[in-house]
């Protein structure tokens, strides 16, 4: 009689098991993120600790600031994963209202210029008294909304150009010129964002070749009105060139990357943060990894956005509400795009747009809306099916369910006909 021997398990096979668990999704999302802000954290302080000693005597200034907005993007993630879905799917509309009268008021309003107490800061923000912020990323997270709420309701007819062309085209044009006129990369990452809903709602294929071309146009017209677009992509092929003028920032960019090696010259240790590399702290972070951390710290960077976007697709994949889906699907486009075109600015593969680092770069507002955004999707990665159904059946304490997140509503039932319908606390 022989007996089974249990063969130990592979790497690959031990993997499949813990993503096959129902929470996997979430703890992915949540790690990811998590990493992401706590290195973006250290490297802001290691980019302005110089500066912030000679303007303020004291080098933690600046960092203390990142850190309040880190600490509010927190509460702001956990607010959202409260949230029920239906406020989501209206607050679209209020919320580009709001976000696009501040555009307007940028594109009007000379940079600099104040009127009580309400001014500009280099035709990107917006100065209220002490307060400053960047309505062109709270335009990203209200067209998000609003965007995957008209794409629901358009449910089966989302094929037909009409059901299309009155609710939506006109407002999505208007959005990329009022972002555009002022921040030409935050337009490409909305147009990319806004692809990616329609590709995840099957949009047919020859809307896409329609609205390429206007969006091609659009942009060439953007880069001709503003002389610095114009600038950046002269000198793009070949910076050294203009290494004196229009290259310099991505000539030091390199220099930084040349430096750093394989392993960095250590944390805190750059030499082109002394003044050398213009917005080191900001859209330029990830030359100054390159620097202190080498190609490891750079390698380490680029896994945790691919698990990032693993975890939004993955989420957008297995929930079963239409408007989870595109919501989740065109956020992890909009993160997944600005990375690959801030690191690719960065490291010469594309122009330089001046778009910040998700989760990493220095900015209050961009920290914010993006550990909001995030703190939706972990809302949605607990309403997936499995997900909730271990959830309700763990029937966390009353304490939990107030200090961290309320329990999931119930996945879809499949009835009789083999069609799924949603229970009543769907909505919530």
């Amino acid at each position: 009689m022989t007996t089974l021997t249990r063969r130990p398990r592979t790497g690959f096979a031990t993997l499949r098991g813990l993503l096959d668990r129902p929470l996997a999704s979430y703890f992915l999302l949540l790690a990811s993120a998590g990493l992401l802000l706590l290195i973006g954290l250290v490297m802001v302080f290691s980019a302005t600790m110089v500066k912030a000693y000679e303007e303020d005597g004291n080098a933690f200034s600046d960092i203390m600031r990142q850190s309040l907005w880190a600490l509010i993007g927190l509460v702001t993630f956990w607010l959202a994963q409260r949230m029920p879905v239906r406020l989501y799917r209206r607050a679209g509309r209020p919320l580009m209202i709001v976000a696009g009268f501040f555009l307007v008021v940028v594109a009007i309003m000379p940079a600099g210029d104040e009127s009580g107490g309400l001014g500009t800061d280099s035709g990107h923000w917006i100065t209220i008294g002490q307060f400053q912020f960047q309505p062109s990323e709270i335009m990203k997270f209200a067209f998000l909304l609003y965007v995957s709420a008209v794409l629901t309701r358009a449910g089966p007819k989302i094929g037909l150009w009409r059901e299309l062309a009155v609710p939506l085209f006109p407002v999505a044009a208007v959005v990329f010129l009022l972002v555009g006129y002022t921040d030409l990369g935050t337009m490409l990452c909305l147009v990319a964002m806004f692809f990616g809903l329609l590709w995840t709602a099957g949009v047919r294929l020859r809307v896409f070749g329609a609205m390429a071309g206007m969006a091609l146009a659009g942009v060439l017209v953007l880069i001709l009105v503003a002389s610095y677009r114009l600038e950046r992509l002269v000198s793009f092929s070949n910076p050294e060139q203009y290494a004196d003028g229009w290259g310099y920032q991505a000539v030091q960019g390199y220099y930084a990357i040349a430096t750093g090696g394989w392993f960095g010259v250590g944390l805190g240790e750059s030499r082109q943060k002394w003044e050398w590399l213009p917005n080191g702290h900001n859209d330029f972070i990830f030359a100054l990894i390159a620097e202190e951390l080498g190609v490891v710290g750079c390698v380490v960077i680029l896994v945790l956005f691919m698990v990032l976007s693993y975890s939004g697709f993955r989420i957008a994949n297995r929930v079963d509400d239409p408007f989870r889906r595109l919501a989740a699907a065109g956020l992890t486009t909009w993160i997944s795009v600005q990375a690959m075109i801030n690191i690719g600015g960065v490291v010469g593969l594309i122009p330089i747009t001046g778009l910040p680092l998700p989760l990493i770069s220095d900015g209050g507002t961009a920290l914010v809306v993006v550990l909001g955004a995030i703190g939706m999707l972990a809302s949605f990665a607990r309403a997936e099916p499995d997900a909730a159904r271990a959830l309700r059946a763990r029937n966390p304490g009353r304490w939990t369910r107030l200090l961290w997140a309320p329990v999931p509503p119930r996945p879809r039932t499949t009835g009789r006909s083999g069609k799924t319908r949603a229970t009543r606390s769907d909505e919530t």
